[in-house]
């Protein structure tokens, strides 16, 4: 019993320092890093006086303590009302009216850096009569394994909107995935021109790029999009936390491709979402014909971004070659791509 009281009590330091480090009630990051080694120092003064022979009353104490640290835990609340980084200060808005919808608040910034931009945020309407195309879009900025998740949606028209789950920072914050584990960064969604949202993580961040056509019955890519704007309407509604591990870019997008496409498996790549093309290419969900090495080859859109620049066509330009699109970057009919080796 007192085995069991001490493990306990060492599992929930675990847990317990980490949230007092990044999230405890302090402004100072100092003493925050303070009050979680002042909690260590608690937590192993009560394991040792319980090996020592008095396991109830510093148990007892202790478990009080984290109690109350739970209880202090559970007050915490997103907000919309913070200080944000200008490129998340405002929350994509969205109007329905039959088929036609209108997206406010859509980023259309133009990137000469990743601190010198030219802010512009804009309405845009679209017919989802038009829908004509789905890409999963794959951005890595820490090794293979992590990658940002995004989805663009093409229209007959030549335009795309892309739509990214992202951290909403507060100016001067920047991304942490420990602290996206301890409720430090409220969840926002983001509808963006691709000229702004791709060339910036390739051009402004050098980031690595992938874009992948996956393969999707109209109707789904028309339900995929609505579910989009319920994401941003319910998020507008409520302000929620971002999850490093539970609500991030990757499962928030699972959770709703699951409600439209039932059975679809869960595996261990949406949470290393580098691997997600072997995910989506195991459950046959990109362009068939191709190995993933080859889809992974001929999506690497990294350069053709960074010389399409500010260009018209970009959308076009960075789609040549990739499988699913022709030689001008325009999308094929589903089952009319050009076989492996073209």
């Amino acid at each position: 019993m007192v085995l069991a009281g001490c493990l306990l009590a060492l599992l929930s330091l675990v847990w317990a320092c980490p949230a007092l480090a990044i999230r405890g009630p302090a402004a100072a990051p100092g003493w925050r890093r303070a009050m979680a080694l002042g909690w260590l120092g608690l937590g192993l003064t009560a394991v040792a006086a319980a090996w020592a022979g008095v396991p109830g009353p510093a148990l007892g104490g202790y478990a009080l303590g984290f109690a109350a640290l739970l209880l202090w835990w559970f007050t915490l609340r997103p907000s919309h009302d913070r200080v944000w980084a200008e490129d998340v200060a405002r929350l994509l808005r969205a109007e329905r009216a039959g088929e036609r919808v209108t997206l406010h608040n859509l980023r259309n910034f133009t990137w000469r850096s990743a601190a010198d931009f030219t802010p512009r945020w804009e309405s845009r309407s679209y017919d989802l009569d038009g829908l004509v195309s789905v890409d999963a879009v794959l951005s890595y900025w820490m090794g293979p394994a992590i990658a940002h998740t995004l989805v663009s949606f093409g229209f007959r028209d030549g335009r795309h909107v892309v739509f990214s789950i992202e951290i909403r920072r507060k100016r001067g914050e920047a991304f942490h995935a420990l602290g996206g584990l301890f409720r430090q960064f409220e969840a926002c969604l983001v509808a963006a021109d691709e000229r702004d949202i791709l060339a910036l993580r390739t051009n402004a961040r050098g980031e690595d790029v992938y874009l992948y056509r996956v393969l999707m019955p109209r109707a789904a890519m028309r339900s995929l999009f609505l579910a989009y704007l319920d994401t941003a309407r319910a998020i507008e509604a409520r302000p929620r936390f971002y999850n490093t591990l539970t609500a991030n870019c990757t499962t928030m997008v699972y959770e709703m491709v699951r409600r439209i496409i039932r059975g679809l498996p869960l595996d261990w790549r949406l949470l290393c979402s580098g691997y997600l093309p072997d995910y989506l290419h195991a459950v046959g969900g990109l362009t068939p014909g191709h190995t993933v090495a080859e889809l992974r080859r001929r999506g690497c859109i990294t350069r053709r971004a960074r010389r399409a620049g500010e260009a018209e066509d970009f959308s076009a330009r960075i789609r040549q070659d990739v499988p699913g699109y022709d030689a001008a970057g325009t999308p094929l009919p589903l089952g009319t791509e050009a076989p492996s080796g073209h």
